[in-house]
């Protein structure tokens, strides 16, 4: 017996708005983004939330915009109805809020009331939405601006609420979210409150465009980001980059603290991430990531957000223009970042000085310091070492006794070179403080950056006596051979060879010895992502950095007065020798006050 026939039906309205409701508001979060988002396309300079159980029990966005009449009320909760656009150019996107999904989808879902007064109006209006059923607009008492009330989120789709994570967990999304959207806006001033507490609270920044994101960032990220992130200005083919990006010795476990912006839209985007992360590979240790805050802007024409209806997804039109400016910025600043190390900060090892030993404590009386026998205070400044002979473990002075320095030289970044300790470190002096700089980790950087600069003048080849056949799955072989002229710029010549392999005729002579197979068949399968990932590039800056490893002053070796000093002037005028090549510290820097501290002396 055969089964009826199914018959084609259509759905009910509320069936498809519950439906198109999971693709816009998947959680509280995205209910607060929309909501904040139609906030900032009204024009307001402030914004008032409040959430309760983590967004599931209420979600309120007061703001101060334009407003709304009752017929815009009644039109803004219909789907794709919007002031954003008429429609006719969806590439030339200009708002947040463009296709007219975000408060159906949340009145389909949940209890929702809006309540708005346009500027002059003799009184306010309000709508109310409740699981799709609308109630029409009646007058209500509201001073200027919007507020949307959100009440249980989900009521009417039970099984979205299973997959909801903890009040905990979706509050920090929530918290997360507004953070982005601040950053983005330093004009404008937030605040987010659950039930009680005060989880988020930025005054409007004034200022130009610089200084006001620098403040909202020290409000989001930290003042200690603001105060040492490098700033980015950069722009090619009509396309801007701005922001602010950390320093190579500050970088994270995750990459939470990455946040990219397009025309002021935050964004999640692999390509740019993976932009970020090219540009500190040889700076960071592997496994960590810088902290930034990006911003592109660019016509809107020339970037795609309606990739996806949460509009977190955008597609450039020439996405590898927009890789290579942000590469090209980050490493300009990072160069221009220069020597620059680890600075000991209080939350540091400032704060691991043990506490004073159990038992009756002595404060010695305030008095002012013994006056020295004359010619005593002279021969203790002379002192600097111990006697020709004692052995103190691990402590060198250098084999020729150091001149004395000019007196503008104590105000180089990298001071004086005082001593060296466990033939390891060298000890520089500054006007400002004391600086302590690795050997091996600095000189690695040295000889990196030298090995760098050799291979931008041109790689040289090293032709085959034998060349070498490749055999590649089928497709591969033609995919590999399209990027000929990449490869052949880092040294690699390849040929078609038959169907599916390929003849390699030269290869980087600095590679010397290598597995030319292991190397085509890695290229071949990346060779759909080859021109933009560089990753024979990536193979060769591994491998300038294995040698420089290798070809570099080693621990353990004891430099006289004018090794230490040519090391430490080189450092200064060296990009990214903030950090070797490896991604650690060449210096550590601690001023007179740190000092003191770790002494008790303030």
């Amino acid at each position: 017996m055969t089964s009826p026939r199914p018959r084609i039906t259509r759905l009910s309205e509320a069936t498809v708005n519950r439906i198109a409701a999971g693709e816009v508001i998947e959680r509280p979060a995205a209910a607060v983004k929309e909501l904040v988002e139609n906030a900032l396309d009204a024009g307001a300079t402030r914004l008032d939330i409040a959430i309760r159980g983590g967004g599931r029990i209420l979600i309120r966005v007061a703001d101060n915009g334009h407003g709304m009449t009752a017929d815009d009320l009644s039109l803004a909760i219909e789907r794709h109805a919007t002031s954003k656009t008429d429609g006719a150019d969806l590439l030339n996107i200009r708002s947040f809020g463009f296709r007219g999904e975000a408060l159906p989808s949340i009145g389909a879902v949940s209890r929702l009331s809006l309540t708005s007064r346009v500027a002059g109006a003799a009184q306010a209006w309000c709508i109310a939405v409740e699981a799709g059923a609308i109630t029409p607009p009646e007058p209500a008492a509201l001073s200027g601006g919007t507020v949307a009330e959100l009440r249980d989120l989900f009521f009417a789709t039970p099984a979205r609420l299973k997959f909801l994570k903890t009040e905990r967990a979706e509050t920090g999304a929530i918290a997360e979210t507004v953070r982005r959207l601040a950053m983005a806006h330093p004009g404008v001033a937030f605040t987010l409150k659950s039930e009680d507490r005060t989880l988020f609270d930025a005054r409007a920044e004034s200022g130009d465009l610089f200084d006001g994101r620098r403040a909202r960032m020290g409000a989001v990220m930290g003042r200690d980001f603001a105060s040492t992130a490098l700033a980015i200005d950069a722009e090619r083919e009509g396309v801007r980059l701005t922001g602010y990006a950390s320093t190579p010795t500050d970088h994270r476990a995750t990459a939470q603290a990455q946040h990219l912006f397009v025309n002021g839209r935050p964004v999640r985007d692999r390509m740019l991430v993976g932009a970020a992360r090219g540009a500190y590979a040889d700076v960071v240790p592997r496994g960590r990531h810088p902290a930034l805050a990006l911003f592109i802007d660019l016509d809107p024409q020339a970037v795609d957000v309606n990739v996806h209806p949460a509009k977190t997804e955008v597609r450039f039109r020439d996405p590898a223009g927009v890789r290579g400016l942000i590469v090209g910025a980050l490493r300009q600043a990072l160069a221009g970042a220069g020597h620059r190390g680890s600075v000991l900060t209080d939350t540091g090892a400032l704060g691991q000085r043990p506490p004073p030993a159990a038992g009756p404590s002595y404060q010695m009386p305030s008095r002012p310091p013994p006056r020295l026998p004359r010619g005593l205070a002279e021969e203790a400044t002379a002192w600097q070492g111990p006697p020709p002979g004692m052995d103190i473990g691990g402590w060198s002075a250098p084999e020729h006794a150091s001149p004395d320095p000019a007196p503008d030289a104590m105000d180089l970044p990298l001071g004086v070179p005082r001593a060296q300790l466990h033939e390891t470190y060298i000890v520089a002096q500054t006007r400002e403080g004391i600086v302590l700089v690795d050997q091996h980790a600095a000189h690695e950087r040295l000889v990196y950056e030298r090995m760098k600069a050799d291979m931008a003048k041109g790689i040289a080849r090293q032709g085959l006596l034998i060349p070498e056949i490749v055999e590649l799955p089928p497709g591969e072989a033609d995919a590999l051979l399209a990027h000929g002229a990449v490869l052949e710029g880092f040294g690699l010549a390849v040929e078609p060879f038959g169907t599916d392999a390929v003849c390699v005729r030269e290869t980087p002579a600095m590679l010397g010895e290598m597995d030319v197979h292991g190397l085509i068949r890695d290229l071949a399968g990346q060779a759909d992502t080859l021109a933009e990932s560089n990753a024979l590039d990536d193979r060769l800056r591994h491998l300038c950095a294995t040698m420089a490893c290798h070809g570099s002053v080693r621990a353990g070796r004891r430099l006289n007065h004018a090794e230490m000093d040519a090391l430490l002037r080189e450092m200064e005028a060296t990009p990214n020798s903030g950090t070797c090549n490896h991604g650690r510290p060449t210096s550590i820097t601690l001023t007179l006050a740190e000092v003191e501290r770790l002494f008790a002396r303030r």
